[in-house]
């Protein structure tokens, strides 16, 4: 669906994408990934039509987006960061005028303005005035307006951009429900809705891409060092000394100490060292009562955290 080859933006003095390539095929769901200033959003813009390469190619379902744009910009609905909306238009009114521009007329444009709504709960808001909508709803405007004229590549960029919790889930389950007939591009921060939403993800940093893997797969070849806290009953110096001998064990950190004498400690181990048990052999042997031990799973955070700061440093 999306074809990108060393595809390259230079502004003057810097260059904000450095020949990128990557491919997005029918029907994935694909994060986007990067620190800010990491080129997503010119990326984006460059796929949508608003900008032009400096060079490099691009296409959307086979058009390139540069001798074919108009065609290749009817394959593509997109949701921008910030949905610019006519806030003195009630929501279907604007539903309407949109679906219009977008070539749409007399039945279509009301049978696909009322699918869009009721697909992005606005039914009930149709008649309310865009100025008067929350942050949550204005979102599911700019949504709905990205869906009208069923495109068969959906790009979002921080579709959750500024919303609560609840709205940010119900963002999540509408992405799942939009993933079963639709390819879909979604840029965001949030990554742990990545992680329940997409089926591969591709990380930028600088203006290249640094990694291109299903979320899986990107955790399990983590080369930074597990993580496993535990709470005893224990002199916490004493602990920490014996911890440290351990081997794979890289840093043993104190967390706290209650009144009761629970000493919680962070293991810091080798990446695919498990020393849960020699933990647990340490404490039997010394007496020390032992009532947490805990290795926590590598999350697609820690990954995005590895490969731009590794590549930050290098």
């Amino acid at each position: 669906m999306i074809q990108v080859s060393n595809l390259t933006k230079r502004y003057v003095g810097r260059t904000a994408v450095d020949q990128i390539s990557f491919e997005v095929g029918q029907g994935e769901v694909v994060g986007f990934l990067g620190p800010n200033g990491a080129g997503k959003t010119t990326t984006i813009r460059i796929l949508t039509g608003y900008l032009p390469a400096s060079s490099g190619t691009a296409s959307i379902a086979g058009f390139d987006v540069f001798r074919d744009s108009m065609e290749a910009r009817r394959r593509i609905g997109y949701m921008p960061e910030n949905v610019p909306l006519y806030e003195d238009m009630r929501v279907k009114e604007y539903l309407r005028f949109r679906a219009q521009l977008k070539g749409l007329r007399g039945r279509d444009v009301r049978k696909n303005v009322g699918e869009a709504m009721d697909l992005c709960g606005l039914t009930e808001m149709r008649s309310k005035m865009i100025g008067s909508l929350s942050k949550g709803y204005r979102q599911r405007v700019g949504l709905a307006d990205a869906l009208l004229h069923k495109p068969e590549l959906l790009i979002l960029d921080e579709p959750t951009n500024g919303l609560d919790p609840n709205q940010i889930r119900r963002v999540r389950e509408l992405i799942k429900q939009l993933g079963l007939t639709h390819t879909i591009l979604v840029s965001t921060h949030i990554l742990s809705e990545v992680e329940m939403t997409c089926d591969r993800v591709i990380i930028l940093d600088r203006g290249k891409v640094r990694a291109c893997d299903t979320p899986a797969n990107l955790v399990g070849r983590m080369r930074t060092a597990r993580t496993i806290s535990l709470e005893l009953q224990a002199e916490a110096p004493l602990a920490i000394d014996k911890i440290k001998t351990l081997p794979g064990v890289k840093k043993v950190v104190k967390e706290s100490i209650d009144e009761n004498g629970w000493t919680r400690l962070t293991v810091r181990a080798e990446s695919g060292r498990d020393v849960r048990e020699s933990i647990a052999l340490i404490a039997a042997d010394n007496a020390w009562p032992l009532r947490e031990l805990h290795a926590h799973k590598a999350t697609l955070e820690d990954v995005f955290v590895e490969i731009t700061q590794s590549e930050h440093s290098s």
